[in-house]
Parts: structure tokens; sequence; C-alpha cells
């Protein structure tokens, strides 16, 4: 029993130390972003509330929601029987909660149990979407490979962890029925009552140890996998949902944020009151990089579900243009796990005189490596990918502040788009006119 303790006290260790790295690595790269302005957002526990926790936004489609519902709040629940067995495995002991808690133990296990059974349907028919029925959202060219995998991972791990609760909680009630007098009963759960006893009760002893400590470890292990896992996988979004969701300003759809620069040279023009010393925070205008977007345009590139809503409503991609909202999210972030793991190697080269670069981080490489032009020019800016996200990413932000660097910085852009160019910085009207737009007034 204590070679057990020690063995699982040093891979407790080892987890959760190999954990801090991986989470550390992740804060970091959601720092390499500009800084977001401190606000006051009245709606951010609200919002953190019904839609991180209570998934409101999910129920749009009810049916993917019940099943989605059911492992979420298994896995919610399950962290009760985690906790006791991680107490377990320090002090030696097992079900030691059984004999604290009292009637409320029996019950926590039964809940766990029928949620674990509703969790497993829902597991099943979720493969079957994705591998058989082959749901086209869910399927697209930006998700084969790993994307894919990941998904796949996921679920099958959800059906070990059901798989050790369920030896684990069987062959302990087959030992409690079968030897009385050895194991204190643990109260009445809602299935392995029956369960466990009708496919375990006819086995011996040293067998059904075996069972109990095969289900045991199975837990553990899967549990701990999943903790270290988490990092690479879109499922950083049962946490990040949390922070995400309360830092999200209840803005105007599609609204700009002004280049302060710019903002105060225009005021000075028409001879507005000038604001306080504008800090420059940009080299350029727009986004090329990780570095120019916001700390919070990074969060919601760690937060996507990758469930593809988004791109499921874009007007853009269902007309057969190349854009996919679900996309950019995955490319940005992407190319933060790509620096991150330079900046681990050390893999770049320096450049210095970079203000919207403050580590003076270059390896001939920004977003337009990941994100072809045509993408961010075919978005109608029509907020459809904002609306439908559960979790209230925009990835509209991100394509309008690339498609300003592109116009402002490159002075580039499609050939179509020069007139209009011309004729708002000539009559301040996107359309070709003779006279000013505001030339009317003077007649009044």
């Amino acid at each position: 029993m204590i070679i057990s303790q020690i063995l699982f006290s040093l891979l407790l260790v080892f987890v959760f130390s190999k954990a801090y790295k991986s989470y550390s690595k992740i804060y970091r790269n959601i720092n390499l972003g500009r800084p977001v302005k401190p606000f006051k957002n009245k709606d951010g526990l609200r919002n953190m509330v019904l839609i991180a926790f209570g998934q409101q936004k999910m129920f749009k489609r009810p049916i993917p929601a019940v099943l989605h519902l059911f492992i979420y709040v298994a896995f919610v629940i399950t962290q009760f029987d985690l906790m006791e067995q991680i107490i377990d495995g320090l002090t030696g002991s097992h079900r030691v909660l059984s004999t604290w808690v009292g009637w409320f133990y029996p019950f926590m296990i039964s809940f766990i149990e029928v949620l674990s059974v509703l969790a497993f349907i829902a597991t099943i028919i979720f493969l079957a979407r994705r591998n058989l029925l082959r749901i086209p959202r869910l399927n697209s060219k930006e998700l084969k490979g790993w994307a894919k995998t990941d998904a796949n991972l996921i679920l099958l791990g959800e059906i070990l962890l059901i798989t050790g609760i369920f030896c684990l909680n069987g062959a302990d009630k087959a030992l409690e029925m079968n030897y009385p007098e050895k194991y204190h009963a643990t109260g009445f759960f809602a299935i392995n009552s029956w369960l466990g006893p009708m496919l375990f009760g006819h086995m011996p002893e040293y067998f059904l140890h075996v069972i109990s400590g095969f289900g045991w470890w199975l837990h553990i292990f899967v549990v701990f996998g999943f903790i270290l896992y988490l990092p690479t996988s879109k499922h950083l979004h049962i946490l990040l949902a949390f922070p995400n969701t309360y830092l999200t300003q209840n803005d105007p759809r599609g609204r700009m944020t002004n280049i302060e620069s710019i903002e105060a040279e225009v005021k000075g023009m028409l001879g507005l009151p000038p604001d306080p010393v504008v800090e420059e925070t940009i080299a350029d205008f727009g986004s090329h990089d990780i570095f120019q977007l916001t700390q919070k345009n990074l969060l919601e590139a760690y937060t996507c579900t990758e469930c593809g809503r988004c791109t499921s409503v874009c007007p853009a991609n269902i007309t057969g243009k190349k854009l996919s909202p679900r996309k950019i999210m995955m490319d940005v972030r992407d190319r933060m796990q790509e620096v991150g793991k330079n900046l681990d190697n050390r893999a770049f080269t320096s450049q210095s005189g970079e203000i919207d670069n403050p580590i003076s981080y270059n390896d001939g490489r920004d977003l337009f490596s990941y994100i072809d032009k045509e993408e961010i020019r075919a978005c109608t800016t029509c907020n459809a990918c904002v609306e439908s996200c559960p979790v209230l990413i925009n990835p509209l932000d991100i394509i309008l502040q690339l498609r300003r660097y592109e116009v402002l910085t490159q002075s580039s852009g499609p050939s179509d788009w020069v007139p209009m160019y011309t004729a708002l910085e000539n009559g301040g009207s996107p359309w070709q006119m003779s006279s000013e737009r505001d030339a009317w007034i003077k007649e009044i």
C-alpha cells in the first residue's frame, strides 16, 4: 500500500508540474498580443454564467445542445469522484468520502452513474455524426488531419473514462454483496447496485480487486492524460470559455476601433479639442501578425471549439467563396503555436525598432502565411459568425484588422475596390460623383 501511495504521489507531482509548464506557455502566447485597455463590463459575470456555464447559445440547435449538455454536466459532476480518488491515492484509503459525507455520498455516485450513461449515449452519437453521418460542418477541409483526430480522441477518452467508473463501482458493489463482513456498505448506487453484482458477482474476491483496481487506475490515467493533453487540443475551451465570455464587451456588432494617431490627427484638422497625448502602440495600420492583434483576439483563438457554426452560417462560405471564419481562428492559433515553439527553441531572428513587436521576433512569416487574402476579401461583415458562436468569439474583428493592414499599409486590395477608394478620398462618397457629397448643405 505504501508503494502505491508513493507511486501515486510521484505521478501527481509529475502531471501537475508538466501541466503548469504547458499552461504557462498558453498564457505566454496570449500575452504576445497587444494589451487590452482596462474596461468595466457590467455584463461580464452574466455572460460567463449564462453562456460559458449555462451554454445558452448552444440551444439554438437543441439536439446537439442537449447531447453536449450530458457530456458537460457529467464532466463537471465527476470531479467529485476525482477528488475522492486523489485523497484515496495520497492516503492509501478507499472510498474515504463515503464515511465523511454520509447519505450525500450514494446520492452523488448515483448522479454520476446516471450522467455517465447519458454521456456515453451522447458520445456514441457524436462519433457517429463525425465518422458515419459525416455532418458537413464537422468534415470540412480545414478539419482534415489532426483536427479530426483530436475530436475523436477526446470522444474515445470519454468512453474510457466511463468504463473506468463502471468497473470500479461495479466491482466494489460485488465485493460489498459477496463479503459484507469485510467491506463496509457505501449505500445504494442507482445503476451499479444491481449491474455490478449481475456482471461481476460470480467472480472470486481476487478478480474483483483486480477489476476495481483496473477501473480506479484507468479513471486516474484518463483524467491525468486529459490534463496534459488539453493545451494541444481544441478542448481547451472547457477552461478558456469562462474568461473569454467574461471579457467580451457588448459593443455594437462589427464596430472597428479607431487608430489613435489617425484619430488625433483628424481631430486636429477639424479643430476639435485634442485628446491627451496619444501613446504610439502600433507601427502599421491594421494587423499582419499575432503581435498586432489584441490579447483578447488571441484568447479567442485558443477558446475556439472548432464547432463550425460560424462557417455554416457565413454567406461567403455558403456561396462557395474561400472564407471560413473557423479556419481564421484556427490559423491564428496555429501561428501562436508556431511562434511559441520557435521562442522555446530560439529558432528566430531579432529585428529591432518595431513598436508593435515588443520581443523583436522575426521568422520571415506572419498570419498571411496561413490566411490567403482572398479569404479576408470575401467577408461581407454581416456578423453572422459572431452571432452564431456559442462562446462569444469574434472572427470578424481579426478579419477586419487583417484587411485594414492590406489596404492601408500594403496599399493593396482588389482592383475593383480602387474606384471606391478614389471616390471616398476625393468626394467622401463610395460612389463616383461630380460634386462633393455634402455640397447640398451649402445651398441651405
